[in-house]
Order: structure tokens, then C-alpha cells, then sequence
């Protein structure tokens, strides 16, 4: 039976991580929810609704994202971001989960699966990034100069939160005060443009395909066929290099899809889920 939802923060890797924990006793399934960049467990809440009603969920704030901690101490590389979630589940007590992940939330579950492949049941990865490189070693050393931040901070007020979202989105028509407030309000504080600095020295490249073609874990790949920041091409890439995955793409939609599509990708989700129940039958 579906329960109220517990928030809270877990200390993790030296660090606070916020989490969002919704309990039903009726499923043996456990979602994990990790998002995208200058993101948070914010973009899952139209599929959240969906989701906790059939299965238990766990959506994060990765660091330094959300109202996850923000500390320049903290190692911003895609590998310990995973192992700060593989830890986090553990204090759950989870096991045999589902992972879903958008973007760069995808990337890291794509390190979850290459390093501890036996908890993840299946993992649904939503425009997720691959095949990105390591930034390049000027900008590493250029981050070191004092006041960095600064700059990134610069770089995001000119970018802006509404026009990152017309760029993530097709349907501009759902942009409301909701969603603009909803993603900048992690972003009024300093802490969070440190943070990206010492992520912008830390952060590894993607996983490569040698890598890419060692996980087994059934992985359901949905794209929009209209994503500026990961174009679809990425996904059929993603697809060949994923030896056990389908790809599906969903047509007039963008990068955003928890924001744009949440209703089809449930349905997406629950058809993997139970073609995969049908197969082990």
C-alpha cells in the first residue's frame, strides 16, 4: 500500500544528500530516480506521481545539485557520484533495483551498472548521456584561478533558466512559474557555482565503448526525436553499444522528457517491466 513520502538528508561520502523516499508495501520493485545536470529529483515529479503508486521509489539530489550539500571538497567525478548512490541504497536496504536516469543521471547509472551490475534489475535510461569527452586542460587549469565560480555563475545568469528550458523542451507552451522557480531555486546561493567549478576538474569522460559493451542489465533507451542537448543519433549509438537495450523514440519532444512526456514514459516503463516478467516466466 502506498505511504506518505519521507524526505530527509543521509550523510554519504562526506557529504549530505537529500533524498526523497516513497514506500509501498504492496511492490517488491525499487525505482531509483538520478537526474541530469543543473537538474534535480524536481524534473521527476510529474513521474513520480505515476510511478509510487505501482512501486516503491527513491529519487536523489545528486551532489551538488537539488538541496543535496554543496561542498568544494566533495570529488564531482561520475564514478563517485555512483558510488554515493550505490552507498545511499545501502543504507536503504535496497536490492535488485530499477535505475532510471536523464542525461547526465544516466551516465551515472551507466557506472552503476559497470561497476556493481548485480543490484540493478533494469535500468531505463531517458536521453542519457554517452561519448562525451573530458573537459578539455585549459579550462581544468583556468578553473583553479581565484574566483572562478564567478564565472560560472556569470555564464549561468546570461543563459538563464527560462532559456535552458525552451532549449531542454519542444512545447515551450508548458514553461510556467513553477518550473522556472523550480529549477533556479537551487541556484540563488554561491555554494552551488563552487561546487560546479571543482566539478569542471573532477568530472571523467563518458564510459567507453569497450566498457559500454560489457553490461548485461536490460536497458530500455527512450529519446525524444527532437533532443538539442543529446541528439538522437547518440541514443542509436548508445543502442548498438548496449548489447541488451531497445530503443525508443518518442516523436515532437525534446531533451526534457520527465517534464514534456512523464505519462508515455510510464507506459514505456511499465511495458519493459512486464515483457521482462513475461521472459523470466
Amino acid at each position: 500500500m502506498e505511504q506518505d513520502v519521507l524526505t530527509g538528508y543521509k550523510p554519504v561520502n562526506d557529504t549530505n544528500v537529500y533524498y526523497e523516499f516513497y514506500p509501498n508495501q504492496s511492490s517488491d520493485k525499487t525505482f531509483v530516480l538520478l537526474h541530469g545536470f543543473l537538474s534535480s529529483t524536481f524534473t521527476y515529479r510529474h513521474l513520480i506521481s505515476l510511478l509510487k503508486k505501482d512501486y516503491q521509489v527513491l529519487s536523489v539530489d545528486l551532489p551538488p545539485f537539488g538541496k543535496s550539500a554543496k561542498s568544494n571538497r566533495y570529488v564531482y567525478s561520475y564514478k563517485n557520484l555512483a558510488e554515493t548512490v550505490i552507498k545511499l541504497t545501502e543504507l536503504f536496504g535496497l536490492k535488485k533495483m530499477v535505475f532510471i536516469g536523464h542525461s547526465m543521471g544516466g551516465q551515472i547509472v551507466l557506472n552503476i551498472l559497470h561497476m556493481r551490475q548485480e543490484i540493478a534489475d533494469k535500468a531505463i535510461l531517458l536521453c542519457s548521456s554517452a561519448y562525451l569527452k573530458r573537459a578539455k586542460m585549459p579550462l581544468v587549469l583556468t578553473s583553479y584561478l581565484p574566483y572562478f565560480h564567478r564565472f560560472v555563475k556569470y555564464w549561468f545568469a546570461r543563459t538563464g533558466v527560462k532559456r535552458n528550458l525552451q532549449d531542454a523542451l519542444y512545447n515551450h507552451s508548458i514553461i510556467n512559474e513553477e518550473m522556472i522557480n523550480g529549477y533556479l531555486e537551487p541556484f540563488l546561493k554561491d555554494e552551488i557555482f563552487m561546487a560546479l567549478t571543482r566539478m569542471i576538474r573532477d568530472r571523467e569522460g563518458d564510459l567507453p565503448r569497450k566498457i559500454l559493451n560489457q553490461i548485461q542489465t536490460p536497458c530500455l533507451l527512450i529519446w525524444g526525436d527532437h533532443d538539442k542537448s543529446i541528439p538522437l543519433k547518440f541514443g542509436e549509438k548508445l543502442k548498438q553499444d548496449l548489447k541488451n537495450s531497445e530503443l525508443i523514440v518518442i516523436r515532437e519532444t525534446g531533451h526534457a522528457l520527465p517534464e514534456e512526456r512523464p505519462m508515455e514514459i510510464f507506459e514505456y516503463i511499465k511495458g519493459f517491466m512486464e515483457k521482462s516478467q513475461m521472459a523470466a516466466e
